[in-house]
């Protein structure tokens, strides 16, 4: 009979070490846009960063464009720990508390200053609602202002009476209502036909969508009234994050301050050279007439109104504070 001696405590330690480091792990993360896209470029850098700083002990692997979750599952995936970490647009989880939509009401914070006081006052009470569904926030990072795209330029409300008026979502159109114009819905990729068909007369949305659609080619005139920034916001599932080592998660939180700061930055600079490529190919570049910016406020006041009768307390404390903020 062969007798088989184990290894005595240290030996068995040494054969460990000897087998090499374990493991590094890995993470998916869905988001919804493509790889040219800044939101996009800025994730790449934060996952990066994440390698970086857990020497390989974590790797986050980017799925761009929806290829892996598309963008109304994500949120729900990063929930049920089917993917650990995910990027959703804020306002999408409006229809679960109005808290999520308070980036998207228009004439609210109407520049990056605004936008910035408004994410400080509104973060504490969007970190407590994802909480409560076993997610953690990250970061978020504004798309640039939303402008008016016409053919005639646009001195007052008045100039868009009756004009058939793009809606993509419930705020466009009640936007559209209070504006005096005629609400119609048109998805983005329908853009340059609804114009070219006579569907819409006008539109507001992004100075990035202006320049993918080509709006040069169907209107002349934009005016800069930076309407509304909605966010895109990073979250990781909780449970996740915490079955991590401490230096891991620390690491994850550096990098996502740092991909918060860096994305504000992009976001601006974003802005900055859409606008420029719109103004190369002809367009108009304004800034909103005295009489358009008081009547826009007003529409601003009524819209956050009606927002707040949805919002309760939470949406009055939130708005205190932004306004404190300012």
């Amino acid at each position: 009979m062969t007798i088989r001696l184990l290894p005595s405590l240290p030996v068995a330690l040494a054969c460990a070490a000897l087998a090499g480091p374990a493991a590094a792990a890995e993470w998916d993360m869905p988001t919804p846009y493509g790889d040219s896209v800044f939101h996009t470029q800025n994730i790449q850098q934060f996952a990066e960063d994440v390698a970086e700083a857990t020497d390989g002990g974590l790797e986050i692997t980017v799925h761009s464009a929806g290829s892996l979750f598309a963008h109304p599952e994500i949120k729900d995936s990063v929930r049920r720990g089917l993917a650990p970490i995910g990027e959703v647009l804020m306002s999408r989880l409006a229809n679960e508390d109005p808290i999520f939509a308070v980036d998207s009401i228009p004439f609210l914070a109407s520049s990056y200053e605004e936008s910035r006081a408004l994410w400080e006052a509104s973060r504490p009470m969007v970190e407590e609602k994802l909480a409560a569904q076993g997610l953690t926030l990250l970061y978020a990072v504004p798309w640039p202002g939303q402008s008016i795209y016409t053919q005639e330029p646009v001195e007052s409300t008045e100039d868009l009476e009756g004009a058939s008026f793009r809606a993509y979502n419930a705020a466009t159109e009640r936007l559209a209502q209070l504006m005096g114009a005629v609400p119609t819905q048109i998805e983005t990729g329908d853009i340059p036909t609804a114009f070219a068909t006579g569907r819409v007369d006008a539109m507001i949305t992004s100075p990035s969508t202006g320049v993918s659609s080509q709006a040069w080619d169907f209107t002349s005139h934009y005016t800069d009234t930076q309407a509304w920034l909605p966010k895109n916001m990073v979250i990781v599932n909780t449970s996740m994050l915490e079955s991590l080592p401490e230096d891991q998660r620390e690491a994850i939180m550096e990098a996502a301050a740092e991909a918060e700061t860096r994305g504000w930055e992009m976001s601006r600079a974003e802005t900055e050279t859409k606008m420029a490529t719109l103004e190369e190919n002809g367009m108009t570049i304004s800034a909103p007439s005295e009489t358009l910016s008081e009547q826009l406020s007003e529409i601003g006041a009524t819209m956050t109104e009606e927002w707040l009768e949805d919002a309760g307390a939470e949406g009055a404390a939130v708005v205190e504070a932004y306004e404190e903020n300012l």
